[in-house]
């Protein structure tokens, strides 16, 4: 083989064939460097660019061991929890404190006030029908009693005014009235219809506060005159407990107790048989108590007239 021959060298591949060695062109290897040098010259100068316009990123710093565990072991609180730690311990001021015992006075008044209302009112809730009706009955006989009461003094004005000889009408009047105020403040006898209430307390349990409220009672079922053991009860009398017995005006009775009243028996009666009224209070006492109409019930138990120390008639 001549020098001048340019055949390439054969190389032995693995497999025992020809590998064919193709000779390196001297311009093919500078243009391809060098174009692969622009393209990585592009790509490394985009990435640098992007990088300086972009801000710096701040690596985020190291975390507390202990800030993490704490944050971990607080409990997540629902939203009662945290109104009632917003309530307790209360924070209360001078001004709250004042007004909160304020309003505690307040609503302890009106509860003593209801349930003194509701204990007055038990023995009406209690009430049977026929009692309810009684008891209606009975304020509306008061209530005429009034209106005819009030008729009265209406006519006498209208007969002072109308007569002819008004000085000889007022002195009818006046002898009239004299007579009633006279009934009234027990220095004359009366008699008329009405009750007797007699009380036998064999036990003692009777009290003075008790015969006093029958006298109210008999008072406001219109009772004109009231006579209780020989003393004669007048707008004055006072009852007080004496050892065993009571004292009216100061005069010592026992029992049995024996009240003679003049009025209307219809109304006389009813009062006291009011459920929860004189009779049923007595008889809780474990006393007897008597009431009986009748057309004549003679008082005639007298006070003196008491001349008053300061109080002077204002008619000229």
């Amino acid at each position: 083989m001549s020098d001048h021959d340019e055949t390439p060298p054969t190389n032995l591949r693995a497999d025992g064939g020809p590998k064919i060695v193709r000779p390196k062109i001297v311009g093919q290897k500078d243009g391809g460097q060098r174009e692969t040098g622009q393209k990585n010259s592009g790509r490394e100068e985009t990435p640098t660019r992007l990088r300086r316009e972009l801000p710096e990123e701040v690596a985020p710093g190291p975390t507390d061991a202990s800030e993490e565990t704490g944050q971990e072991e607080q409990p997540v609180l629902t939203g009662r929890q945290r109104l009632v730690m917003g309530l307790w311990p209360p924070r209360v001021t001078r001004a709250q404190l004042i007004v909160a015992l304020l309003l505690f006075g307040l609503g302890f008044g009106l509860a003593v006030q209801v349930a003194s209302n509701s204990d007055n009112d038990s023995a009406l809730r209690g009430a049977r029908q026929t009692d309810l009706v009684r008891i209606l009955d009975e304020l509306d006989d008061r209530t005429q009693r009034l209106e005819e009461e009030k008729q009265g003094l209406e006519d006498q004005r209208t007969e002072l005014e109308n007569s002819s000889d008004q000085a000889e009408e007022a002195r009818k009047q006046t002898v009239e009235k004299e007579r009633q105020l006279g009934i009234l403040a027990g220095t004359v006898a009366a008699e008329g219809p009405g009750i007797t209430l007699t009380i036998n307390d064999t036990k003692g349990a009777v009290e003075a506060d008790m015969l006093l409220d029958a006298i109210q009672e008999l008072r406001a079922a219109g009772a004109e005159a009231i006579q209780v053991n020989g003393v004669r009860v007048v707008a004055s009398t006072y009852l007080t407990d004496s050892g065993k017995g009571i004292s009216v005006d100061g005069n010592k009775i026992t029992q049995p107790y024996r009240f003679k009243v003049i009025g209307k028996p219809q109304d006389l009666e009813p009062a006291l048989n009011i459920p929860g009224g004189v009779v049923q209070t007595l008889e809780k006492e474990q006393a007897t108590v008597i009431v009986e109409r009748a057309d004549k019930i003679i008082v005639d138990a007298l006070r003196a007239a008491k001349q008053p120390d300061y109080a002077r008639s204002s008619s000229q």
